[in-house]
């Protein structure tokens, strides 16, 4: 029996193989067609055009942003402080009253030099008086030539103490108009150190509010001396770089935005860091400006007059480098190695070699495509 069926195991074991050879063959055509799309239909996929433009490459720089003067009030005069006239954080004006100091003791030091003025004066005059007398005794020998050389030596005396008096009179003008603190110039005042009442001694040092001038800035950075070279010492347009608007961004985001003229290289680079001082002046005509703001300044260091330009988004790597997929004439994928440059305006990416201007490429889906597949290019916006 067990030879008597052995056909007819043979038959269906060869039926099995044969539908499942064909569908596998089905199988097969079904992946087939997908590699354009799993329904059929050309995939449609965004792409763009290889652009070329004259462009300025900036390197961006952390930094801080200074007021570019500024001032400590210390005291002149030693006494107690009667009134405060401001509020911190107010912008006062040159030879505005800031502050006022008990200044009794020194009233009375100028009334008491004035007095001492006066005396010497009067002394002056009486001297003066008395030469011109014993002047003319002597045309008529009334009296000795040795008392004209004491009356003359006696009024030169009395105009030294004049002057010395007026001396005194003006120093102590001077430290009675210490008592009144005015600010020095225009500018944001800090609060009040000591309050009313505290005892300032002059020459101590002791600051009592700080004046910033910050109608302009200086905006400070550092930068490395490699970059240097680059900057300054290449020819290649060096001349149609700009440094008087270079952008100035604030860490916190300001109604209006800002740029900074470069005014100042170190002469010398820090061996410590390897790195040079350059300021930026900044016009702070809103007041938005604060002294000791972060910021990022973007200073131009290359000027391109043809570059090649792709979105950055676009580019992929794998271990033989940079690459992007482009379209040929029959809209087929194409697999495209690129060499790559700096990035320009944070989204596009100067390509130096791989492409031409006006090639298509994709921008989108970049792991829906691969190498031949034909697609149904969308210009993207």
């Amino acid at each position: 029996m067990l030879t008597n069926n052995f056909p007819m195991l043979k038959a269906a074991t060869s039926k099995k193989l044969f539908m499942a050879a064909t569908a596998m063959l089905a199988l097969t055509g079904c992946s087939h067609n997908s590699a354009s799309s799993h329904d059929g239909t050309t995939p449609e996929i965004e792409v763009a055009e290889v652009i070329t433009d004259s462009i300025t490459i900036f390197k961006t720089y952390p930094g801080t942003v200074t007021a570019k003067n500024h001032v400590d009030l210390v005291p002149r005069a030693s006494g107690n402080l009667v009134k405060v006239y401001f509020s911190g954080g107010d912008l006062v004006k040159q030879g505005q009253v800031l502050l006022s100091i008990e200044d009794t003791q020194y009233r009375n030091a100028v009334q008491q030099a004035r007095a001492q003025l006066n005396t010497a004066q009067s002394n002056l005059e009486y001297a003066r008086t008395h030469y011109d007398a014993m002047a003319k005794a002597l045309l008529s020998d009334a009296v000795a030539s040795i008392e004209v050389a004491q009356a003359k030596n006696a009024l030169e005396e009395c105009e030294a103490a004049v002057q010395n008096a007026k001396a005194q009179l003006q120093t102590a003008q001077t430290n009675l108009s210490y008592c009144t603190i005015t600010a020095p110039m225009t500018g944001h005042i800090t609060s009040a150190g000591p309050s009313v009442g505290a005892y300032l001694s002059a020459g101590s040092g002791e600051v009592i509010a700080t004046i910033y001038d910050d109608a302009r800035m200086n905006a400070t950075f550092f930068i490395e001396d490699a970059a240097v070279l680059r900057m300054f010492n290449n020819e290649n347009g060096r001349h149609r770089l700009d440094y008087s608007a270079i952008p100035v961004n604030l860490s916190d985001t300001l109604p209006h935005k800002y740029t900074g003229d470069l005014t100042y290289m170190s002469p010398n680079v820090d061996e410590s860091t390897g790195t040079l001082k350059l300021q930026a002046t900044v016009d702070n005509p809103y007041g938005e400006l604060r002294d000791g703001m972060y910021a990022t300044i973007d200073l131009p260091y290359k000027f391109e007059p043809h570059a090649m330009l792709v979105k950055d988004a676009s580019i992929a790597t794998n271990q033989l480098g940079k690459y992007i997929y482009t379209l040929n004439d029959s809209n087929e994928v194409v697999y495209t190695p690129i060499t790559v440059g700096d990035l320009y305006a944070d989204t596009l990416r100067v390509v130096t070699s791989g492409v031409k201007p006006g090639t298509r490429y994709v921008t989108k889906a970049l792991l829906k495509v691969r190498e031949g597949m034909k697609v149904e290019p969308v210009m993207s916006k």
